[in-house]
């Protein structure tokens, strides 16, 4: 069947079963691969997307259920060269060790912060506790989204003045 997904502001035909996990389409489909197969139980986070400013798991997500509805990966964020403010407070903390959780855990804080600029540390811990990190960089996780709240808020005052 053919369906239209809006990804990273890019509409997408694909010619998929409408049950298709997300994740698939992204990764075999459109090639974006920032999204990663973990568990393929929505247990672990790897595969998070935010779809419609909420953050998703890509695994569990069958293709008819966002259909036309806006979906952003970790592709649509930022580059290497160019990473946005999210993608970069995570690099300045070094919150990845092996990496394969990263984008996921960048996923699930940006949708946090677009929702809650300035969120407490007990909003965060809440809000990121549905992705996992088998390296136990928490602690940098943690720190990583809050240097991006606080840049972000200081980008707003310095917009202000």
């Amino acid at each position: 069947m053919n369906s239209t997904l809006n990804v990273n502001g890019t509409r997408h035909s694909v010619d998929v079963d409408p049950s298709t996990p997300l994740l698939y389409v992204l990764r075999d489909d459109l090639e974006l691969n920032g999204a990663k197969y973990g568990c393929g139980l929505g247990q672990c986070g790897a595969c998070t997307v935010i779809v419609d400013g909420k953050a998703i798991f890509s695994c569990l997500t069958p293709v008819r259920a966002v259909v036309d509805r806006a979906i952003t990966t970790i592709e649509g964020l930022g580059s290497a060269t160019s990473p946005n403010v999210v993608q970069r407070a995570f690099q300045d903390e070094q919150a990845a060790q092996c990496g394969y959780c990263i984008a996921g855990m960048i996923m699930r804080a940006q949708s946090l912060l677009d929702r809650t600029p300035s969120p407490t540390d007990e909003e965060i811990r809440t809000h990121m506790q549905a992705n996992l990190c088998r390296c136990g960089t928490h602690a940098r996780i943690l720190r990583a989204v809050r240097r991006a709240s606080n840049e972000l808020a200081s980008a707003v005052k310095a917009g202000a003045k």
